[in-house]
């Protein structure tokens, strides 16, 4: 017998869409959770939806056996561009486990490892930058830290340079993503009428993503023109195959898979630094034990892979941001078929999209203590990253975000 999932009182035909903030829907999540739990349901104008917050319950929904990918909202208009990419593919499209196949072990700690002169190479460009400004100059670390990721993703996997960091403003790369982004939010909360009347938003998508298609045919177009033996994950695309079918990658998906890439690392890379310094710099005894730990292992040498590994404490202070600052504050799946959850307690219907929210997440007292809303890089020196649940996600790419963090 399974228990009915709280839910908020329901109006006519619109369902809990007044209970959701459109400005702010997670922050609108999370205030739901403290007033109706671990799990509640919500429907929005017929759709069913459950969000989960506790880590027991991620868990169960994580389960790649009992659920998959859900894409909705603004993933889907990001599809207009990037279609089947890993990141917005939907469950099942044969392009996803192609590519997965070909490119995950370019993920790989070896893989990575190939990668880290060209990080070292960017972050050494920043610093660079920083230092010529003097120490009396006020720097805006988010933006350069959007500029380092674009970077860091254009060099390691592409073998391309941007060259941000030597561009007034706000490059035309970079602006053209943001605005396509931000658009992409902006038309999933549309009518389809309200949208198709929205001639000057709609052009100013369409060249945007021109902009965008028009580096990545660049890029392409090099790569053939020069081929080049480096082992990125440009040329896996170009030359691999999947191991199961023998198949490659189409130019188009090619190109669809480097804008995913550069979608996907630049929002959770910059986001992660930005959020790591923010911390740093709220907690000095934080930031006076990451000096003596490069002090110690560095030892006044330039920082090499061989080093990451020893800095234990810098890595449980990247660790810990994750968990209380995430920079994807939340995710969505389905269930392949009906399923119960929470020990036989909850039932999940089939076509229900359940939203993990990975903040709240990270906060879970019961994993994390009554202390699971302060920044304490200490309790993630004991194994408890295991619990956050992008680490289980078949899509993560998170360890390319993490080597340039540590060496930054």
């Amino acid at each position: 017998m399974t228990t009915p999932i709280p839910q908020p009182p329901t109006v006519p035909f619109l369902g809990n869409v007044g209970d959701i903030d459109a400005e702010l829907p997670s922050k609108s999540l999370t205030l739901l959770t403290k007033q109706y739990g671990e799990i509640f349901a919500l429907n929005l104008m017929g759709r069913p939806v459950v969000a989960v917050s506790s880590v027991r319950l991620a868990q169960e929904v994580l389960d790649e056996k009992r659920f998959h990918k859900a894409l909705n909202g603004p993933l889907v208009e990001v599809r207009n561009l990037v279609s089947d990419g890993l990141f917005t593919a939907y469950h099942g499209e044969t392009n996803w486990g192609v590519a997965h196949r070909i490119l995950m072990p370019a993920f790989g700690p070896l893989s990575i490892k190939g990668m880290f002169d060209d990080m070292f190479d960017v972050i050494s460009q920043l610093v660079l930058k920083w230092e010529r400004f003097g120490p009396e100059h006020e720097i805006n670390p988010t933006d350069d830290f959007t500029r380092l990721a674009f970077e860091t993703i254009a060099l390691c996997t592409f073998n391309y340079r941007l060259n941000t960091f030597y561009t007034e403003g706000e490059p035309p790369f970079v602006k053209a993503m943001g605005d396509f982004l931000k658009e992409c939010f902006l038309r999933s909360r549309r009518t389809t009428i309200v949208q198709a009347l929205s001639y000057g938003a709609n052009a100013k998508y369409a060249a945007d993503m021109d902009i965008m298609n028009n580096l990545a045919n660049k890029i392409v177009k090099d790569r053939k023109d020069h081929p080049s033996d480096k082992k990125d994950l440009l040329n896996a695309m170009l030359l691999g195959r999947d191991p199961q079918t023998g198949q490659g990658l189409s130019e188009e998906n090619i190109k669809a898979q480097m804008l995913t890439f550069l979608i996907a690392g630049h929002e959770t890379t910059s986001g992660m630094l930005s959020f790591v310094m923010a911390h740093v710099m709220k907690n000095p005894e934080v930031y006076a034990k990451i000096r003596n730990e490069v002090d110690s292992v560095l030892g006044g040498e330039p920082i090499r892979f061989e080093h990451l590994s020893k800095l234990t404490y810098i890595n449980a202070v990247l660790r810990e941001s994750l968990r209380v600052t995430p920079s994807i504050t939340q995710f969505s799946v389905t269930p392949h078929q009906d399923e119960i959850i929470g020990d036989g307690k909850y039932l999940i219907k089939k076509g229900t999209t359940v939203i993990v929210l990975a903040g709240d997440i990270g906060r879970d007292p019961t994993v994390w203590g009554e202390d699971a809303n302060e920044f304490k890089p200490d309790r993630m020196l004991d194994g408890k990253f295991e619990a956050l649940p992008f680490k289980r996600s078949p899509r993560r790419g998170y360890l390319l975000g993490m080597v340039p963090a540590h060496a930054l």
